[in-house]
């Protein structure tokens, strides 16, 4: 009955690359990848410093805000297609209020 039973504090923290969240360290590894593909060092510096620059866009922008709001601004931003489209909450076309 003495065993040391370890309780979580937080359950619903951003998901983490290292220091990053998911969200802020995407674009940087996506510009990573398409610079090493594109095969020149001048190309992968330029790919590199795009995804610096979106990735320190997005984290100024989302500084002040609800710790999910890229993921709210993709669902009402984006198209709904089967990768972007909610099983649980309607489509974003329907912004009638009830209640």
């Amino acid at each position: 009955m003495q065993t040391d039973t370890y309780i979580p504090r937080r359950l619903d923290d951003q998901w983490k690359l290292g220091f990053w969240d998911a969200d802020v360290a995407a674009p940087i590894l996506f510009c990573f990848i398409l610079g090493y593909l594109s095969g020149s060092k001048m190309s992968f510096a330029f790919c590199m410093a795009i995804g610096i620059f979106v990735s320190r866009w997005l984290s100024r922008i989302k500084a002040d805000k609800h710790p999910a709001f890229a993921m709210h601004w993709i669902y009402w931003a984006l198209p709904p297609t089967p990768l972007t489209a909610m099983r649980a909450t309607p489509p974003s076309h329907l912004r009638r209020m009830v209640g």
